[in-house]
């Protein structure tokens, strides 16, 4: 059987959705936020998930972005398929990606 598609957006993607009022979630650890962020992102590492996801908004779409992808990728999967959660994107390619889009990132 096949594994359900990860809903993701693209970077262009996610900058509209931010702009329509998505929340942005970077999971990397402390060490990659303090190096580089997305400005606005929420900063709730991956490694104390179990901590956070309940408080995320059902609301309104929930961006999870990370350095390329892949970890919030697997948030994603989890979030939707385990907790239900139907408002959650992966940003793909993480914040490499937002970068390479130009969009603005602080350091």
């Amino acid at each position: 059987m096949d594994e359900p598609a990860i809903p993701e957006v693209t970077a262009d993607e996610a900058r509209t959705r931010l702009e329509a009022g998505a929340l942005l979630v970077d999971v990397r650890e402390e060490k990659e936020w303090q190096r580089a962020r997305i400005p606005g992102a929420v900063f709730k590492p991956m490694s104390q998930l179990n901590a956070w996801w309940q408080e995320l908004p059902t609301d309104r779409d929930v961006i999870l972005q990370c350095r390329t992808g892949d970890r919030s990728a697997r948030i994603t999967a989890a979030l939707t398929t385990q907790a239900g959660m139907t408002n959650v994107l992966n940003l793909a390619g993480g914040i490499i990606a937002w970068h390479e889009a130009g969009f603005d990132v602080e350091t």
